[in-house]
């Protein structure tokens, strides 16, 4: 992260593959030759309404504060890269309406420093606590805030990429058709559903809803931060989600920086994908703990990893999240009438169901 104070970055560990630097981002990017780097994966701060002790930004200012980044990382970035960057919403203080900052601030990347939309993601995160209390568990008349978004950025319309990277299994309904065979036809919204869809691929390509829940409580890191007396950092995201972007965006030996490190997870996938790298953050408390992650060979990802307990083409599909149909509760029409306020007045006499 960046902050008001101009700390010259010092190399604060080293590793075969990459580097971490305590202190200011900005002065450690300049320091980056143009043109060098393969992907900027990262999670800056996000513009949120209540200060965070990780140092966000007010969302009001959230584009005056990202320019210098974004100036950044179009000279460094080579022209094929990519930039992604996970970023969170916010809600408009004391009313349950939402900021749009996240998407001025894609705006303004793509109007006003020349990156390319490449595609948008959602990281919906399965496990996410029915926030904002206010509005969805108190008034009740919000759904639970649980989706990220993810753009995917670059210079060039043609950036390197590679969905084969990132394949998933069939679905069950899919295995149903490659056993049972199909119709080959025209579909009403005018797809041309050919005999070629039943080829077995082994694999689907995934959506860009990226289904990651984030829950991880007794990792290496987290035990070893509660061990030396560490703070942990609050908001890390899993180390599955930069791993997509990893592996579909680069190759072995490809430079990947994440300014904004925190606990420094962009790093320990890329020492594990054997991508070099930099990492940078202005606290040396995360550092201190980032430290965890690096321990030793037999260490690093050992308690976040893409080990899936499923095969391609087996039955064991538990890594999957399902989102239930919209009615599945849904039980004739005798509802209680909205109020006329919209919500306005608190009821605390509200209920769960």
């Amino acid at each position: 992260m960046n902050s008001e104070q101009n700390n010259t970055p010092t190399l604060f560990h080293q590793t075969n593959n990459g580097r971490i630097f305590l202190g200011d981002s900005l002065e450690l990017l300049r320091s980056i030759p143009d043109n060098s780097v393969d992907l900027i994966m990262t999670s800056p701060p996000f513009g949120l309404v209540r200060k965070k002790e990780y140092g966000n930004v007010d969302a009001n200012k959230y584009l005056d504060w990202f320019r210098p980044f974004a100036d950044a990382f179009k000279r460094i970035l080579k022209e094929n890269g990519s930039f992604v960057i996970d970023i969170g919403g916010s809600w408009i203080p004391g009313q349950p309406t939402r900021s749009l900052y996240h998407f001025k601030l894609l705006i303004m990347l793509c109007e006003e420093f020349g990156f390319h939309l490449a595609q948008e993601f959602y990281w919906w995160n399965p496990s996410k606590l029915p926030t904002p209390a206010e509005w969805v568990t108190v008034r009740r008349i919000r759904v639970k805030d649980a989706v990220n978004c993810v753009w995917w950025l670059s210079l060039s319309p043609w950036p390197r990429s590679s969905n084969k990277r990132v394949l998933q299994p069939y679905s069950d309904s899919m295995k149903e058709l490659l056993k049972n065979g199909y119709k080959a036809k025209k579909r009403p919204s005018g797809h041309d559903i050919s005999d070629k869809f039943s080829k077995n691929n082994r694999a689907s390509i995934p959506p860009n809803l990226i289904a990651l829940a984030n829950t991880e409580s007794n990792s290496y890191y987290l035990r070893y931060c509660r061990e030396n007396n560490i703070k942990p950092h609050p908001a890390r995201y899993p180390a599955t989600l930069p791993e997509f972007f990893i592996r579909m965006l680069t190759d072995p030996g490809d430079f990947v920086v994440d300014p904004f490190a925190g606990s420094c997870v962009t790093g320990e996938v890329c020492e594990k994908l054997k991508r070099n790298w930099l990492c940078s953050e202005i606290s040396e408390e995360y550092l201190k703990g980032s430290l965890a992650r690096f321990m030793n060979k037999e260490q690093i990802y050992s308690d976040e990893s893409l080990n899936y307990d499923y095969e391609v083409n087996g039955e064991n599909n538990s890594n999957y999240y399902k989102i239930p149909r919209p009615g599945i509760l849904w039980n004739g029409a005798d509802e209680t009438k909205l109020a006329q306020d919209g919500g306005r007045k608190r009821d605390n006499k509200s209920k769960f169901l």
